[in-house]
């Protein structure tokens, strides 16, 4: 019999999974919990949450788990949860990831970067930090980010039986991806044995993070003139660093003929152009760089460049902020 390693006042274990569309959270939460309840013989329901159902948008997937003898009854977001894991980073900048986690709590963080580093972002007092390079697996083994994770998570959750999401898996893709399992079944196994712990904290009497419920901007005595908008599409403030998933076009200067073709196929404008001259003194515009604060990683311009000037690289820390090419218009409007 499975045994739950802890439960809340309502006898539940809880996880909650943070991320942004595109990186199978939802999926990931789905497999988890039908895991756990046909083959752990457990209590469990699985929904999620999530806005416009886009790649890059925020997602929430929640997962809870019982004893076979507890009925599930609650079907709230989970706000105080045990183990919380984070498919991307750039979460950091907009939301409070491990807001309610539990004192004794887990936070699995799917990142290349230090315990320390993680830790000092996150705000993290108590609780165990897990680090998985997600990402890293993903592309080596040519699958997803949501299987290692997935492996990681049986790691973290180690009262769940790792063979039970093994045969999840396979069954997942065998009638229509039949070529596909193998994969991912080195990615979960991966997941699982590459995942490092850090402790933070083994003071029994630390609380975990207080939980707060963010009030809406805008309300009926706030609410803008009905028309007005609020955000411009291509404003200075439009950051759409948060939905990338982990790639950036990367550009070389020396090999751009100056075609215009990644310009043509960019949805956001990212591309920066000024006058110039080309090798015989003609006027022509000339490409000088990316203003990064406009990509989210679509990587449509590496698929249409015809010199290799544009490849794809994995995003590392502060790179779009270091080479950043901002457009003029915008930084003379932050000089005003």
């Amino acid at each position: 019999m499975t045994v739950l390693p802890t439960k809340n006042e309502l006898g539940f274990f809880e996880i909650r999974l943070e991320s942004i569309g595109g990186l199978g959270a939802n999926l990931a939460g789905k497999m988890l919990a039908e895991a756990g309840v046909l083959g752990d013989n457990l209590n469990g329901s699985h929904f999620s949450s999530y806005g416009s159902e886009k790649k890059g948008s925020p997602v929430k997937s929640f997962v809870r788990f019982c004893d076979p003898d507890t009925n599930i009854r609650a079907h709230h977001p989970i706000e105080q949860p045990h183990v919380v894991g984070v498919f991307h980073e750039a979460l950091y900048k907009t939301i409070d990831v491990v807001s309610g986690l539990h004192g004794d709590g887990v936070v699995l963080v799917n990142s290349a970067r230090t315990p320390e580093e993680i830790r000092r972002d996150l705000k993290l007092e108590s609780g165990t930090l897990a680090i998985i390079d997600a990402m890293a697996i993903a592309v080596e083994e040519k699958t997803r980010v949501n299987t290692a994770m997935l492996g990681a998570l049986y790691r973290v959750c180690d009262f769940l039986d790792a063979d039970v999401m093994r045969n999840v898996i396979r069954e997942t893709f065998e009638k229509k991806y039949p070529h596909l399992v193998e994969s991912n079944l080195r990615t979960f196994d991966r997941g699982y044995h590459e995942v490092t712990f850090t402790q933070i904290s083994t003071d029994e009497t630390t609380v975990g993070k207080p939980f707060s419920r963010p009030e809406p901007v805008l309300g009926y005595e706030t609410q803008a003139i009905g028309g007005m908008i609020m955000s411009a599409g291509n404003s200075i403030s439009k950051d759409l660093s948060g939905s990338r998933q982990g790639f950036l076009p990367a550009f070389d200067r020396d090999k751009c003929i100056n075609c215009a073709q990644c310009d043509t196929v960019c949805p956001d404008l990212c591309f920066v152009w000024e006058d110039g001259e080309d090798k015989r003194g003609r006027k022509q515009m000339m490409l000088k760089g990316i203003d990064y604060q406009y990509c989210k990683g679509c990587l449509k311009c590496v698929t249409t460049c015809p010199t290799s000037a544009l490849t794809t690289i994995r995003e590392t820390e502060n790179y779009a902020d270091e080479n950043r090419y901002p457009h003029q218009f915008f930084v003379q409007q932050e000089g005003m």
